[in-house]
């Protein structure tokens, strides 16, 4: 079996020329992995089937259907929008777009918008950690309500700030903590940039990105049967499978 640590210095003559020399052994890192599936704990096939597995048990618990909007319990549809009897989470606005001949509409045109409370609207994290040498990203089967497919294979954590900050009464996000409201003293820090967000839907919200790297003694306890350690060639492998992988771990990786 070829050795990571040794094929990672096979190839740092790569990057030696083009980044600074701290930033030589994550580039070749990255540029490795994506090489060949060097998972010394699940095959792709595997997690294909854990995967369909998080989908049905999910799929088998949770019920969902369309209401009528003025029904939708601690939300208050107000004369100009739709709020959280919180005051957190988001609001439902209107906006009148002008002006706009570069469109295919080029009258302009009225339409509603999600606007994030605050704009800034969450942490989109992942947590990198090594087992004998190989990087793995820790991804959740998440479920989320809007989902085409009930689940998604999504980041370490997605959270908006509200959730947090526990607005709902509930519990903290599970890995919250390494990330929020700073990252983890063990943690070393990646990556951490503002992303844009769907701007024909959602009014001027950003996420925070993160990505984190973590030992994996610090996390081991807390992945449970809905967490899993991926590789990065296994990632870009489930991405090619429709609606398997969410475009926040997407938008996340496209940075590696």
């Amino acid at each position: 079996m070829l050795d990571f640590s040794q094929k990672v210095k096979d190839y740092e003559f790569l990057f030696k020329d083009s980044v600074p020399q701290n930033e030589i052994a994550l580039k070749t890192e990255f540029f490795v992995e994506t090489l060949k599936d060097w998972s010394e704990l699940d095959s792709i096939e595997t997690i294909k089937e854990w995967f369909l597995i998080k989908q049905k048990e999910i799929s088998n618990q949770v019920t969902i259907e369309e209401i009528p909007i003025n029904e939708c319990k601690d939300w208050t549809s107000l004369e100009n929008k739709i709020t959280h009897d919180s005051g957190g989470f988001y609001e439902i606005v209107g906006v009148r777009v002008g002006q706009t001949n570069q469109r295919e509409v080029k009258d302009g045109w009225d339409q509603p918008f999600i606007k994030q409370v605050g704009l800034d609207g969450g942490i989109l994290g992942l947590i990198r950690t090594k087992i004998n040498n190989i990087p793995y990203y820790v991804c959740d089967a998440k479920f989320e309500p809007g989902n085409p497919d009930i689940v998604q294979i999504s980041p370490t954590l997605q959270a908006t700030f509200s959730n947090l900050q526990k607005i709902h009464g509930g519990f903290s996000p599970n890995f919250s903590e390494f990330f929020y409201p700073q990252a983890h003293n063990d943690a070393v820090i990646l990556f951490d940039q503002w992303f844009s967000e769907d701007g024909g839907r959602l009014y001027l919200k950003k996420n925070k990105g993160m990505v984190l790297s973590l030992p994996i003694e610090k996390i081991e306890s807390k992945l449970s049967d809905r967490y899993k350690l991926l590789t990065l060639f296994q990632i870009k492998e489930l991405i090619k499978l429709n609606s398997w992988v969410s475009p926040h771990l997407r938008s996340l990786i496209s940075w590696i």
